[in-house]
């Protein structure tokens, strides 16, 4: 006896379980983002949001559910990405049923990011369509094409980072110094870039190591600047031992520069370590003016060691104060500029700790 078969066809729809004869229009949302602050870049910024805009509003079975943008965000990962981030959680509280976006790249260089945000919006029946390759996350084809297009544009931002830190380390070796102005005291970029000091907060630093000469330790020096109203480097009212520590062990105040105390770990994620011999430091000689000198900062140098290892002054009280004739003092006020002298890094600690000089008052 031959079989019949009878066919029930489907009734829904596969992910968002919608009745297949249902005419709800899909609410579909944009996002747009551009990795700098550049004008051309801010350019193609307004030209997604408008073009997404026009084109959603343009289909008649789709609802506008807004454009998620992030503007002048260069980062590998999502995490920093704030209009990402507030589309995916609307997204996930059921205000969006569609995402468009420009290409892979657009929406995550991070493959794990990619993928992951992909399932989890696909376990809800969210899709999202990436224009310039053509993917719809919920065909079939969807997720071996993005983990695809997901791995080139990662590799992509590897070879991007890998060329700004082959440049950066070029820049390091020719001698070129750069930093952070706003967390160093007593030194500005002058109007040609270069380096310059500033006259007034140069006072605090040489007070800061006149103190600490005088036998001070680092948490009492503090305290004075506390006491005395001194704006901090970062322009709070109270100072801590940290920040005196590391002013007092700081080389750009006797005019040279360490380069590349610091390195990224992690493309991905940006992560930063204190260079630790991982990779090579280059140590820049008469840099820019000084304003303690080479003898005077030696000097605080081999202090802070013996404290360190265990001599007076180590709990934070005073130690015996080093005693400075006038000579000395004028040397370690006066400042220096010279024809940068550039070395690859290695021991900067000078053996000064017996260097005994008569009195003179340094300034207060």
């Amino acid at each position: 006896m031959a079989k019949r078969v009878t066919t029930i066809p489907a009734t829904v729809k596969k992910y968002t379980a919608e009745p297949l004869a249902g005419t709800k229009k899909r609410r579909v949302a944009g996002y747009a983002r551009v990795s700098t602050d550049h004008e051309d870049q801010v350019t193609s910024y307004e030209a997604q949001v408008d073009y997404y805009t026009s084109y959603i509003q343009g289909r008649d079975d789709w609802e506008f559910a807004g454009i998620y943008t992030d503007e002048g965000i260069s980062a590998t990962s999502t995490k920093k990405r704030e209009g990402f981030k507030t589309m995916i959680a609307d997204a996930k509280a059921g205000k969006i049923d569609l995402i468009i976006t420009k290409s892979v790249s657009r929406f995550a260089r991070n493959t794990v990011d990619s993928l992951t945000t992909v399932r989890e919006l696909k376990d809800r029946g969210i899709e999202i369509y990436f224009e310039k390759e053509n993917i719809w996350t919920l065909d079939s084809k969807g997720e071996l094409l993005i983990t695809i297009m997901s791995s080139l544009a990662q590799e992509e931002s590897r070879s991007i980072s890998e060329n700004v830190t082959w440049g950066q380390r070029k820049s390091f070796a020719d001698g070129k110094v750069s930093f952070a102005y706003s967390r160093v005291l007593g030194l500005d970029k002058g109007p040609d870039g270069r380096i310059v000091v500033n006259p007034q907060e140069a006072e605090t630093v040489r007070l800061i190591f006149s103190l600490f000469l005088e036998g001070l330790s680092p948490h009492s020096i503090a305290a004075e600047l506390t006491r005395r109203g001194i704006k901090t480097p970062g322009g709070k009212d109270v100072w801590n031992q940290q920040t005196v520590r590391r002013m007092l062990s700081n080389e750009k105040y006797k005019g040279d520069a360490l380069l590349q105390k610091e390195f990224t770990v992690d493309f991905l994620n940006k992560k930063t370590k204190k260079n630790e011999g991982e990779v090579p430091q280059y140590y820049v000689e008469g840099n820019h003016e000084a304003i303690i000198s080479p003898t005077v900062f030696d000097m605080v140098q081999a202090e802070l060691e013996k404290r360190k290892r265990g001599g007076p002054g180590t709990a934070g009280s005073a130690s015996s104060p080093i005693r400075l004739n006038a000579l000395t003092v004028a040397d370690g006020l006066a400042p220096r500029s010279g024809i940068p002298r550039i070395s690859t890094a290695g021991s900067f600690t000078a053996a000064t700790a017996n260097i005994r000089i008569k009195s003179a008052g340094l300034p207060m």
